[in-house]
């Protein structure tokens, strides 16, 4: 049994439940591959930005040919200075080589270095799954049940935490970001 530990620090990160910041701007990267999929990712991811006040016209949409493309996607929006994070979603389905292996390391890697390297909230919401079927699960749901279970409404919840999260450390006097 482990004791919990006190932070050492007084400051505490809590989960982005106010409005994101006025002028915030964010941008997604779509893969057009397994498109009926990211359709659904992006409406939930969407959904959720618009339920946290950003408004449409500081959404931008940047769709590309597949998840291979989304980590260079991520890179230059991010790069640009214009957004205060990027949303990546894709649908990687395995098919009967190991393929999909490949493109998803990748892409998972690249994706977490564009975050590490930007300096900003880059959200994997990448599907990794065994089967279309599989694939359509996770980008289930709608706004009535909350898009429970989408994972391009899970990517955008992220994204605003992280927006938050990035906002109390340069408020505490930490590192706002590192371009």
């Amino acid at each position: 049994m482990t004791a919990a530990v006190a932070s050492p620090s007084p400051l505490i990160f809590a989960a982005a439940a106010a409005p994101l910041p006025a002028g915030t701007r964010v941008a997604i990267a779509v893969a057009r591959w397994n498109e009926p999929i990211t359709r659904r990712l992006l409406a939930a991811a969407e959904a959720v930005l618009a339920g946290s006040g950003l408004p449409a016209a500081a959404i931008d949409v940047a769709w590309v040919p597949g998840s291979f493309e989304l980590p260079l996607a991520a890179d230059r929006l991010a790069a640009s200075g214009r957004y205060a994070a990027v949303v990546c979603l894709g649908a990687v389905i395995r098919g009967e080589t190991s393929h999909d292996q490949h493109i998803a390391r990748a892409v998972a890697l690249g994706i977490e270095q564009v975050a590490r390297c930007r300096g900003l909230p880059v959200a994997f919401g990448v599907l990794t799954c065994e089967s279309l079927a599989q694939a359509m699960a996770r980008a289930g749901g709608d706004a009535a049940d909350g898009f429970a279970g989408n994972k391009g409404a899970e990517a955008a919840a992220a994204v605003i935490e992280m927006i938050g999260v990035l906002g109390q450390v340069a408020a505490a006097g930490g590192t706002e970001r590192s371009a």
